[in-house]
């Protein structure tokens, strides 16, 4: 997927780049397949602000997705359609399916229009298929991997990301995920072979802050530039440094050398952890 650099036109224009969109070939979404989304502007149920910065953005539509396929195992689909998703960076695959059976699926890298998709143990060894782990040779690049049976697909699902099958053993397959990190899943547990799509999405360049307010996030402002009321880095004449020993959350909380993940049960799947050298 390619990326066109706008002409500079005006200041926001001049710095910024875009998808062609080349992939896509249905504008308008499945509407058996659409569900309402409701904006929380980073409120809680009770009304409280939870998430900071956001708010505002174009309004959306979900896309209901597939991210199982156990139920269409051994059921051979045809790919429709290329289409694009405002809620995610990925694009998405819609899939017919023999049975008369219309689902969405996220598009891998590579899978065009009329190709052929299937799920389950007998699928053969194709991008865009989804095996068992144990089912799919060491050395492959997987994506949309399940942490539990059947719960559906929980990690390596954005744009351009992969999963590596590096080897099994028992019940077990050691994966490398897009972090670095070492990670033991079961080999019952469910992934589509090959890399999510739009691979280029990292590069994209938004040149100007509205197209950060049209995805609904809204500016965030420096805490030293704050007043001591709202921010342990505020107060002090000019540009004043933050007279700590370290950098802290709005809420007092250090935010460096502290470690953020507590002692959780799936620590003892990690074999290395992200960022780490061998």
């Amino acid at each position: 997927m390619p990326i066109k650099n706008f002409k500079p036109t005006s200041p926001g224009r001049r710095n910024s780049s875009g998808h062609t969109f080349e992939e896509i070939t249905k504008k308008k979404p499945e509407k058996s397949l659409l569900a309402p989304l409701k904006k929380k502007s980073g409120r809680n149920n009770k009304g409280r602000v939870t998430v900071r910065h956001r708010g505002g953005g174009h309004k959306r539509r979900y896309r209901i997705i597939d991210w199982k396929r156990r139920d269409r195992a051994g059921i051979e689909g045809r790919v429709a359609a290329i289409e694009y998703d405002p809620n995610r960076t990925a694009r998405i695959a819609l899939i017919f399916y023999t049975d008369g059976e219309k689902r969405y699926i996220v598009a891998p890298n590579g899978l065009k229009v009329d190709d052929r998709v299937m799920s389950g143990p007998e699928a053969p060894i194709r991008v865009g298929n989804a095996l068992p782990m144990a089912a799919i040779p060491n050395g492959t690049q997987v994506h949309n991997v399940e942490l539990t049976e059947g719960r559906g697909a929980q990690m390596v699902r954005s744009a351009g990301a992969s999963a590596q099958i590096m080897a099994k053993e028992g019940d077990y397959a050691l994966l490398r995920l897009p972090s670095g990190e070492m990670r033991r899943v079961r080999s019952a547990c469910y992934a589509t072979i090959g890399q999510v799509g739009n691979v280029e999405h990292s590069n994209i360049k938004l040149g100007k802050a509205g197209r950060n307010r049209h995805r609904g996030r809204r500016p965030q402002v420096r805490g030293s530039v704050m007043n001591p009321v709202d921010h342990p880095h505020g107060g002090g004449e000019g540009k004043a440094p933050i007279g700590l020993p370290g950098p802290k959350s709005p809420w007092g909380w250090y935010t460096l050398g502290r470690r953020t993940r507590g002692k959780k049960q799936s620590d003892k799947y990690i074999v290395r952890r992200r960022g780490r050298r061998r």
